[in-house]
């Protein structure tokens, strides 16, 4: 991985953050350290941080299909999920990094500058997923689509497996599991019952 390749998944890191005080002050950087960010950088510089922060929740935080989640892209609402974090967090660690941030160790952000230090292959790994984030996100309108092209463009060609298995996704969505919940499918009947 060359180091352009590490400021560009660095600097992208800091775009999907929320935008506060210190995402401002650190565009300058963002714009020196990569350039194919710079239409997005433009974009949040004109934009005021409250309207920034505004469209950052209603992108990400409302939608799933907007998930910057990787694992949700794999694995859904799935109790697979769970170990799928555990196991980021060991790579994590295994790399001399321990995760403690308030996020979960899959968040894009995270990911991007753990790969900025150790290499891309956990965001080759999730590939797919990105990919459809970046395709919701630039189907959507939304100049956090330029983030994405840009970190897709920095991976390793994408195989054919990794377009089939996105498309795939793409068509069927994320997985679900709704094994335990079928007791409270009886709630509103039981009520209904008790109220005669």
């Amino acid at each position: 991985m060359t180091d352009r390749t590490s400021l560009l998944f660095q600097a992208s890191a800091l775009c999907l953050t929320y935008p506060d005080e210190e995402f401002y002050e650190r565009l300058p950087l963002v714009r020196a350290a990569a350039p194919q960010l710079a239409p997005f950088v433009e974009h949040a510089e004109a934009t005021p941080m409250q309207e920034l922060a505004a469209h950052y929740v209603q992108v990400f935080d409302f939608k799933n299909r907007h998930s910057l989640y990787l694992t949700w892209w794999r694995d859904g609402d799935t109790r697979r999920r769970g170990m799928s974090l555990v196991r980021m967090k060991e790579i994590y660690r295994e790399h001399g990094m321990e995760f403690t941030g308030e996020e979960l160790p899959d968040f894009l952000p995270a990911v991007l500058e753990f790969s900025a230090q150790a290499g891309p292959f956990l965001l080759e790994e999730n590939r797919p997923g990105i990919e459809l984030l970046r395709f919701a996100l630039t189907d959507h309108g939304t100049p956090y689509g330029v983030v994405l092209n840009a970190v897709c463009a920095a991976l390793p060609g994408p195989s054919p497996k990794d377009k089939a298995e996105a498309q795939a996704l793409a068509r069927s969505g994320p997985p679900r599991e709704d094994v335990g919940l079928e007791p409270f499918g009886l709630l509103p009947l039981l009520e209904t019952e008790h109220a005669r």
